[in-house]
């Protein structure tokens, strides 16, 4: 009797947990999410297969956690996942086509590291005194993890966080303000064990930019050629490391490099090796809208065409021309500035949850050399013109000196002829 009512216990609990509904979980825990981030959804309960559904059409896809890379508003939409007959309710994903506040990126190279290793991330942010109120966090395998804190460098004007992936192939990085009312772009590392590797920018590939793939080889100074492909094609061989492209859209793909390199550094004789790269993939996005600046005299004018109607205000930034790594925000928020000091100006607009693109960059030449400009030719036309009058007052005297001479000899000549009609 204690046997049957036992197993009737264990059979009760076998239903209930093969009915247990499932969750979808969106990661990371973005307060926003923006154009080209990573994300993943993971359907709770780690059971495969995951049926998938994406707005009501159901995904060949079956793993129970699901990668989206390089987002855009075309992810958009409700997202359920099934297991065991039972699914789960809608989570609704929504990517806004704009920038975050804050620069996240790193020191050096790209996204692509080796097993073991990690790289600086410099974080950036509108007002340095406020990095001490920042945190920074990272999405390895499918847990969160908060930094103890950053490393921040004042006199640069930035923090500094060391990202390592340590057993997880990818992982996702971002930095948030206290209030987590911004956040930062995130950037996203992925490992290799190759001793060849192919580095895209950590940066999303946007339309239209230049686009640098570097291939290096570990432990080696450079890589004497590389051979680039895209979807097993060949598409370069040069005898350098980096190939760019200026982003289409025909330009998404798996790419992978093959490089000619040695170790001779360590032996001048050494002998020639070579590999291959893991295949990264690139997908090629139409980014937020960008900024653009025009200028007449020093009057600089920010306007963003395909801004939408919720970008209403203005944000300037100034970069020295003798420090072009200290760029500042300037109090201005106007459509139209003044630029009064020599520099690099840009700008871009707040759009509420997010910011457009950056515009170009606007060198100004300095207050100093524009409005010194019409003093001298002020001065130069004023000394022109008391030149002119002294050489009018000089032809003047002289033709009065001329006419005076002339009567004396007029007055003479009469003179001798009086004298000879009398003397006559």
């Amino acid at each position: 009797m204690k046997s049957l009512l036992t197993l009737s216990v264990f059979l009760v609990l076998i239903k209930e947990d093969n009915g247990q509904k499932p969750v979808v979980s969106l990661q990371p825990r973005f307060p926003q999410v923006y154009v080209g981030d990573d994300v993943t959804l993971i359907c709770k309960g780690g059971r495969n297969p995951t049926k998938w559904v994406i707005n009501g059409i159901e995904q060949p896809h079956q793993n129970y956690v699901m990668l989206l890379t390089t987002v855009t508003p075309h992810n958009n939409g409700q997202y359920e996942c099934e297991q065991n007959g039972e699914k789960s309710d809608p989570v609704t994903l929504t990517v806004l086509a704009l920038e975050a506040l804050a620069q996240l990126s790193p020191s050096v190279g790209g996204s692509v590291i080796t097993k073991g290793e990690g790289r600086n991330l410099v974080l950036k942010v509108d007002d340095a005194e406020e990095l001490n109120n920042w945190k920074c966090f990272a999405f390895r395998g499918e847990s969160e993890f908060k930094f103890d804190g950053i490393d921040v460098n004042k006199k640069m004007k930035r923090a500094v966080i060391f990202a390592e992936l340590r057993d997880a192939e990818r992982a996702t990085f971002w930095c948030m303000n206290k209030n987590a009312t911004h956040r930062s772009n995130a950037v996203t590392l992925k490992m290799t064990d190759k001793l060849v590797m192919l580095e895209p920018p950590a940066a999303p590939a946007l339309l239209g930019d230049s686009v640098a793939l570097r291939c290096v080889a570990w432990g080696a100074e450079k890589v004497e050629k590389a051979t680039f492909y895209r979807n097993q094609t060949k598409i370069d061989s040069i005898n350098a490391d980096t190939y760019t492209i200026i982003a289409k859209q025909e330009d998404t793909g798996m790419y992978y490099c093959h490089a000619t390199f040695r170790y001779s550094h360590i032996d001048p004789a050494a002998a020639e090796k070579e590999g291959d790269s893991d295949a990264q993939y690139i997908k090629v996005i139409d980014g937020p809208p960008a900024a653009n600046i025009s200028a007449s005299g020093n009057t600089l004018k920010c306007f963003c065409p395909k801004c939408s109607d919720n970008c209403t205000s203005y944000y300037w930034y100034y970069t020295p021309s003798n420090d072009m790594y200290s760029r500042s925000r300037l109090p201005e928020y106007r459509k139209t500035i003044k630029a009064s000091k020599e520099g690099l100006y840009c700008c871009r607009m707040n759009c509420g949850k997010g910011f457009s693109r950056f515009s170009q960059l606007y060198s100004h030449r300095g207050q100093s050399e524009s409005v010194n400009v019409w003093p001298v030719i002020l001065g130069l036309l004023l000394l022109v013109l008391v030149l002119l009058i002294a050489a009018l007052v000089a032809v003047k005297r002289r033709r009065q000196g001329e006419s005076s001479i002339q009567a004396a000899k007029d007055k003479d000549k009469g003179g001798d002829a009086a004298v000879l009609l009398h003397s006559g």
